[in-house]
């Protein structure tokens, strides 16, 4: 077995060759072809499925981080953060997605996600013949490689239905062109091929990697600690998706079981001073990171483009004098709104003008810096040289606990729902909040939501949801109406499959 550094040399080069075959696409798939593993390793080794099964996770984390789309998709539109000169930003800002900006074309086009679904697919359906060839490849290994698979893949079609609604759903790999007349299937029918998906596969998977002597591809759990999907992870998605969906029923199902059963994959709460940390829970990866996809800068995968500190940092943090977008003053209040001062996250003294500054720096200033998430090459507060090594976190803890208060709320179960957002309130140094109605326990788990996990690309999907449950924002409740939720397709995407058309809202 090779040493732990060709183990991410080999990750990175298959990564390479899947970002090069998409520039060289032209109209047959735009996405890389099954070659790149079909041929390149042609399914005979161990070395191979490994390679592969991380390439999936590459080409997953390339899907988010590309022109930083998780948080341009996240948090932008109708959000908190605003722009501080970027005519680009300022659009997406508005809604006004048919701008003609280089990084909005960037942002309607998927091809990045057919590239996970086709390598997913791809694994699914070679991975078994290295068990006829490797003995070192076992039947425990392949079934947990599988899994791992499947749920990628399920949750690229989750990730790519939200944004997009309709989309061609593809559970064969391809590398003849075959994609380009496919139809677009219903979001439903999307969402329960996902969810059938995860369900199919989260018996296989672990609770935890290489843990308890039993080494996984030849790496105990400090290795695979926060990267790899476990049970745990799968439960999350299930939420996730069960919730987008409006079945509160199953979200409160899948959430409980996260919550009955996390201490088994060792994930714990993230304090405050731990979550806001330079080396802190953002930093490499860890254990509580239930679905993340890092950038560990000691395996030299830290970059300076893919990270919210490339959009949110400047000085004194970083050289650079103002940055690209920021929180106004005017929404931290309004956010943060604790009249005692108590949040450990941000507190604003009225009297003495003493701030809290865990979440943002140099608040005094006109653009206050969102200093939550600044994780600067390997978790050092030297900017001079900017390069980042934070993990994009799809999901932790607080965020299923705030899922689960949601769910019960929506359920009518007000007492449960409180609770359960109290118990996040508490951790933060918080009194706990009363609610004796339904609407009123939804705006304390929004309003809750919006100051945990700012930053962490939840804040659009959160306002429609709210807005589904309680219409009071019109812009938003026009949007769900009329389907401007989706974004447009790009228009390359258009031209390779003349079986879609764009979305009704953006014609």
């Amino acid at each position: 077995m090779k040493s732990i550094i060709s183990f991410f040399t080999v990750k990175l080069l298959i990564l390479s060759i899947a970002l090069s075959s998409f520039q060289s696409c032209n109209k047959s798939i735009d996405v890389t072809s099954s070659h790149l593993v079909g041929e390149e390793n042609e399914w005979k080794t161990i070395t191979d499925t490994r390679s592969a099964l991380l390439g999936i996770y590459g080409l997953t984390r390339a899907a988010l981080a590309e022109n930083n789309a998780h948080w341009m998709w996240g948090e932008l539109r109708e959000g908190d953060f605003q722009s501080v000169g970027r005519q680009d930003i300022k659009a997406i800002n508005e809604s006004q997605l048919n701008a003609r900006y280089d990084a909005i074309n960037k942002l309607k086009n998927w091809r990045r996600f057919y590239a996970v679904i086709n390598a997913a697919s791809l694994f699914i359906e070679q991975s078994p013949k290295v068990l006829a060839l490797d003995p070192l490849y076992t039947e425990y290994n392949h079934k947990i490689d599988v899994a791992q698979a499947r749920v990628l893949r399920a949750f690229a079609y989750f990730y790519m239905s939200r944004i997009w609604g309709d989309v061609p759903l593809i559970t064969k790999a391809f590398d003849d062109g075959s994609f380009v007349e496919r139809p677009a299937n219903s979001q439903d029918e999307v969402l329960a091929f996902a969810e059938r998906e995860i369900l199919a596969a989260v018996e296989d998977l672990e609770y935890r990697y290489g843990a308890n002597n039993q080494l996984y591809y030849s790496y105990n759990e400090s290795r695979w600690a926060g990267v790899l999907m476990t049970k745990i992870s799968a439960y999350s998605i299930l939420a996730h998706i069960a919730a987008w969906r409006g079945n509160y029923i199953d979200a409160e199902i899948y959430t409980k079981f996260v919550l009955d059963n996390y201490s088994k994959s060792g994930i714990a709460y993230v304090a405050t001073n731990n979550l806001v940390a330079a080396d802190g829970f953002f930093n490499d990866k860890n254990l509580n990171q239930i679905v993340a996809f890092n950038f560990v800068y000691a395996h030299g995968e830290a970059t300076v483009n893919g990270h919210i500190e490339e959009l949110t940092l400047a000085s004194p943090l970083v050289l650079k004098n103002l940055p690209e977008i920021y929180v106004p003053k005017d929404s931290i209040i309004k956010v943060f709104n604790d009249p005692e001062n108590r949040d450990s996250r941000f507190g604003l003294d009225t009297l003495s003008g003493l701030v809290r500054t865990n979440y943002f720096t140099n608040y005094s200033s006109s653009t206050p810096i969102f200093s939550k998430i600044k994780v600067i090459r390997g978790g050092t507060t030297d900017g001079d040289f900017a390069i980042f090594g934070s993990a994009i976190v799809f999901t932790r803890l607080e965020d299923i606990v705030l899922l689960r208060a949601e769910s019960l709320a929506a359920l009518n179960r007000i007492g449960p729902a409180m609770d359960m957002v109290n118990s996040i309130r508490t951790r933060r140094s918080l009194p706990n909040a009363v609610a004796t109605t339904q609407q009123d326990a939804l705006r304390e788990i929004f309003a809750e939501r919006r100051r945990e996990l700012m930053g962490e690309g939840h804040r659009w999907y959160d306002q429609i949801r709210y807005n589904r449950l309680v219409p009071h924002n019109p812009t938003i409740v026009n949007f769900i109406q009329n389907d401007g939720i989706y974004w447009p397709l790009g228009e390359e995407v258009l031209s390779n499959n003349r079986q879609l058309t764009q979305n009704e809202y953006w014609k």
